[in-house]
């Protein structure tokens, strides 16, 4: 491989030969993301990336009792119990909140440390 470059006066080209053993980057030193990691990391950010998740996992943390009834969650949302409970659940999967079931309804509670984890994961890239 060669690769020409300019020198002064314009009209002439110098060829210039890579070292075939040298390495293109020197490596940085930081441990790549691992696939398991990115894939943890990628879940949290998708169960965020939605606008109603985000209002959900709002009204669960300002609740007083630090938990909140799916019976309670649809009409601030103006949504459905299925779909609210379809979200509840990509929050829950996602280590955001934790789902007790007393007799017919769910209660979800924020997972202690959740947050904080979740504050930190771009800067653990």
């Amino acid at each position: 491989m060669s690769i020409c470059v300019h020198n002064r006066p314009m009209n002439s080209l110098q060829t210039v030969e890579p070292a075939l053993d040298e390495a293109c980057c020197a490596p940085s030193g930081r441990p790549v993301l691992s696939a398991e990691d990115a894939r943890r990391k990628a879940l949290v950010f998708k169960a965020l990336s939605d606008p109603n998740r985000l209002r959900l996992l709002s009204i669960v943390k300002s609740g007083g009792s630090g938990e909140a009834c799916v019976c309670d969650l649809t009409e601030p949302l103006d949504l459905g119990q299925p779909t609210v409970s379809h979200h509840l659940k990509i929050l829950v999967d996602a280590g955001l909140l934790h789902r007790e079931k007393r007799g017919t309804w769910a209660y979800y509670s924020i997972v202690p440390g959740a947050m904080e984890q979740t504050a930190g994961l771009l800067a653990s890239l």
